[in-house]
């Protein structure tokens, strides 16, 4: 058995190898390193995979949301609602632009945003929401958007952890996660579903006067070079990263489905275990297990961790502390609100090893493991 890995990229790559390694080569040759053709065609690529209209790509999944809130011209003192239990990025984007992040707690099954927590913390200030699809299952879309409509608020979804997941709405229509809102916003960092050799991100929308304004701001805020129209950013996706991700977006069903079994696997294994409570499913959503992750009940996590660590078992916390505690937020008065389900996920969650390369052997090694210490 190989080495366990919480992401095996090395495994990935091996596979893809040898495409990979000739797209590389053509953008190595023809020098077009930046805005070349091959970035333009993984953007229609993604596009039509999305079913979306538009992709504008970036320089990664946080000037993803920063650039979203600027197009949707959002003023500083603005509040935007978001998750939470997210990773950091959702939050920081919003206050590196003035804006207020307001804060709301998450359903203790899914880790997603708590819809009727939106209604409740909406002012007269609330410009936007931001649903983080966590893990991989998309939030309550449907409920969002009527929330959005009531009270005329845009809708940026962080998509960052679910490339690739849908939702499927009460009247039987199904959407890839990301292009449901106003704008969705996508990560290509390595370890995700759809991940790069580097950084870079994308943001997509059905709106013509959005992606015009987003592809605008991407690039110093031009339309015709040297003629800056907009206060913009540099943040673009390199052409030898777009070549990289051009091969693996063709995988991007096949990876997801690896990850879903890997799920099930897991599932089946921890079904009857009293101190174990595994990932909740929403029967309107595809879930793609960017992480799986297990929540304890009478564990003392510090001790699972270092016994899987000693097994050769890697098992991280997604996350250890709540974005209110987080010192660099204290200013926004955060900290002595009540986030009960939020707080307790941070105290008892675990995440398992998951990816695409996961095979029986591994999967059996890591739930004995985990079910010998659940025993002790």
């Amino acid at each position: 058995m190989i080495n366990i890995q919480m992401v095996d990229l090395k495994s990935q790559y091996q596979k893809i190898k040898q495409e990979v390694d000739i797209e590389i080569e053509k953008v190595i040759s023809n020098t077009a390193f930046i805005n070349g053709s091959i970035v333009k065609e993984f953007q229609n690529n993604l596009a039509e995979y999305l079913d979306a209209k538009h992709v504008i790509t970036c320089g990664n999944g946080t000037d993803a949301l920063q650039i979203a809130m600027m197009a949707l011209d959002l003023k500083p003192g603005d509040e935007v609602i978001t998750s939470n239990f997210t990773f950091i990025a959702t939050v920081e984007a919003i206050a590196v632009l003035g804006l207020k992040p307001v804060l709301v707690d998450v359903y203790k099954d899914t880790y997603n945003i708590d819809i009727e927590a939106i209604e409740k913390a909406i002012t007269p200030k609330t410009k936007a929401i931001v649903p983080v699809h966590l893990f991989g299952q998309s939030a309550d879309m449907e409920a969002i958007i009527e929330i959005a409509k009531k009270h005329k608020l845009k809708i940026i979804e962080d998509v960052a952890q679910a490339t690739g997941g849908e939702y499927t709405f009460s009247n039987g229509e199904t959407k890839k996660v990301g292009t449901i809102g106003d704008i969705g916003c996508t990560s290509f960092f390595p370890s995700k579903n759809l991940g790069c050799f580097g950084d870079g991100g994308a943001i997509f929308t059905n709106s013509d006067e959005l992606a015009e304004s987003l592809s605008s701001i991407v690039n110093h805020g031009m339309k015709v070079r040297y003629y800056h129209d907009k206060i913009g950013v540099n943040s673009r996706l390199d052409s030898i990263q777009a070549a990289i991700l051009n091969v693996k977006l063709k995988s991007l069903d096949t990876y997801n489905n690896a990850r879903i079994e890997a799920a099930d696997f897991y599932d089946k294994a921890f079904k009857n275990c009293e101190k174990l409570i595994t990932p909740f499913r929403s029967k309107n959503t595809k879930h793609i297990f960017h992480q799986y992750t297990l929540v304890t009940k009478n564990i003392d996590r510090p001790k699972m961790q270092e016994f899987l660590k000693e097994k050769g078992i890697p098992a991280m916390i997604y996350y250890p502390v709540p974005l209110h505690k987080q010192k660099a937020y204290e200013s926004y008065g955060l900290s002595e609100l009540s986030f009960p389900i939020t707080e307790e996920l941070c105290k008892t969650v675990i995440s398992l090893p998951m990816h695409t390369e996961m095979d029986n052997e591994q999967l059996e090694y890591i739930t004995k493991s985990v079910l010998e210490f659940t025993e002790k």
